[in-house]
């Protein structure tokens, strides 16, 4: 179909109501309509999409339309475009643009690209980058009202077109590449198309490139000022085959050999940048520690990569201790660094045993140089997909509560609890209080998990070490953390810093390993875009007690 839209000088005088309304025209009918045609339509007004809901509960939202039984084309003519500077009061009000032709005078912000390469779409927002709800605000009143407003600053900007995977990008001038990648940060100027709304959004159907006035730039791997490098590292589903160049495709991860080596040069290339001295992991194939298991592959391609320096060792899990999910944690060291402190230990029961929940394992480490010994924890809770079953009570802890905490939230409180019990009977037998949790906790720094531990004692280490606000993660065109790193009040005082490398979350997934549906220009060995989730590194300097 298409849009038409009151001539110039034509319009009702109101402000507060639309100009324009999109026909109903399928491509192969009669006559064939082109942008600038005056038209004369004959219909009936239907509204579409069936009161699709919104991100935000406002109210279900449809599209009203012209189902057209007959199209004149009575000559050309003109229409005035609409300039806005900010976004109107609310959400709903952006009703009163739909259809209509509008440019946006404001400098708008890339929020989020996660539609790019397939959908041909950028999140963009007024106002600087949109973050979670309840990565700033526990589920309430606060939370809600930072919902509402990032609904109304966001805006999708749309290609024009129904396909997935497009062949080009046309609205992008410099195509999408690695040094005009639109990384999330990026500044976008005199914004143009006509809005609608669809899949629970209001959508700029682009009329014109986008002028990308500043692209993000993508960072260097960061640092910390002394001690021991600790990171966290979502590894996004790496998966062998079957460890001999066969088994593709895994139930997760790469579909063949090629896309798997692919992955490994990126997986390699983060973690050389990063350098941690003990680095926990997670989305790890379940699949042992032997010589043909994942673990195992990504120990030899980052040694061999790094030399001399190549001299990481992965604890041992005990047996049965991973769980049964596909995926689970792992922890490894440099030997040059720290020497592990008696045996790995891991936490293989309720509510870990739970489908999806992954056992969180424990190790003791001492510095080989001036330090004392202290306790890593890596850790992956439930996420927040595949919600239970509908038969469950509507007041069930793990349904949907509609608190921007999605499912499972019960589970993950239980984790939570269950981890910082288990813990203070010292599993480890180290006799310490100094320990760290590092992981995927798939719950925001407000919500009800992290909120637990944090009254339970335990403390944020990008808080103590003054890091401002971060990200890890960026779903929907929203940033937060999903990736934690907590340390005890005996540990705090040795955070010399904290940073997250930004090399992943606000990549398009156009470059990463994958194959299928991609440029391949698209494709380096860079670290950019190796998962969906950004590394986390902090220092742990003993000397600061």
């Amino acid at each position: 179909g298409f849009f038409v839209q009151d001539a110039a000088g034509a319009d009702d005088g109101d402000a507060d109501t639309s100009d324009g309304v999109f026909v109903q025209w399928k491509r192969d009918k009669t006559p064939k309509v082109r942008r600038g045609d005056r038209v004369r339509v004959t219909g009936k007004v239907v509204e579409l999409g069936a009161g699709d809901q919104g991100v935000i509960d406002i109210q279900p939202q449809t599209v009203t339309a012209i189902a057209a039984t007959a199209v004149e084309v009575l000559g050309r003519g003109g229409v005035n475009v609409t300039e806005i500077s900010e976004p109107p009061a609310s959400g709903a009000q952006w009703e009163r643009f739909e259809s209509m032709w509008l440019r946006v005078t404001a400098t708008m912000t890339v929020t989020g690209n996660s539609g790019l390469a397939r959908f041909g779409e950028v999140e963009a927002a007024f106002g600087g980058r949109l973050f979670q709800a309840t990565e700033r605000h526990a589920p309430g009143p606060e939370a809600q009202a930072l919902a509402v407003d990032n609904a109304r600053r966001l805006l999708v900007l749309d290609d024009n077109r129904r396909g997935e995977f497009p062949a080009n990008h046309w609205f992008l001038a410099d195509g999408l590449s690695a040094t005009a990648s639109l990384r999330a940060g990026s500044l976008l100027e005199d914004v143009e198309g006509v809005l609608n709304y669809g899949f629970g959004r209001w959508r700029l159907q682009l009329t014109e490139e986008l002028s990308v006035s500043q692209h993000a730039l993508r960072p260097p791997a960061p640092t910390v000022p002394t001690g021991l490098r600790i990171a966290s590292v979502n590894l996004e589903n790496f998966f062998n085959g079957n460890g001999r160049g066969a088994g593709f495709p895994t139930p997760r991860g790469a579909t063949s050999v090629k896309e798997f080596q692919r992955q490994t040069s990126k997986t390699v290339a983060l973690l050389s940048g990063l350098l941690p001295d003990i680095m926990a992991t997670s989305e790890l194939e379940n699949d042992g520690q032997d010589a043909r298991s994942a673990e195992a592959a990504l120990l030899k391609a980052l040694n061999a990569a790094l030399g001399e320096r190549g001299d990481y060792r992965s604890v041992s899990i005990p047996d049965g201790a991973s769980g049964k999910d596909q995926i689970r944690v792992g922890l490894f060291y440099r030997q040059s660094k720290v020497q592990p402190v008696g045996a790995a230990v891991a936490l293989n029961e309720v509510p870990f045993q739970q489908g999806g929940s992954r056992a969180p394992l424990a190790q003791a480490f001492r510095p080989l140089v001036g330090g004392d010994r202290f306790v890593v924890v890596a850790n992956h809770f439930k996420s927040k997909g595949s919600c239970p079953p509908a038969d469950q009570p509507a007041d069930h802890g793990d349904r949907d509560q509609n608190d921007f905490q999605s499912c499972w939230n019960a589970t993950r409180v239980a984790s939570a609890q269950r981890l910082h019990d288990w813990l203070h009977t010292d599993p480890t037998g180290a006799g310490t209080e100094r320990m760290v949790l590092l992981g995927d906790f798939n719950s925001y720094a407000q919500e009800d998990p992290l909120r637990l531990l944090y009254d339970l004692g335990w403390r944020d280490a990008f808080e103590v070490a003054g890091a401002g606000e971060v990200y890890s993660y960026v779903y929907a065109g929203l940033a937060g953390r999903l990736d934690h790193a907590l340390v005890t009040a005996a540990l705090a005082p040795m955070i010399s810093g904290a940073a997250v490398w930004h090399a992943n979350a606000d990549e398009a997934e156009a470059f990463d390993y994958r194959i299928n549906q991609r440029q391949a220009g698209w494709y380096s060995p860079e670290p950019y875009r190796t998962s969906d989730h950004d590394p986390l590194l902090i220092g742990l300097d003993f000397s600061r007690r």
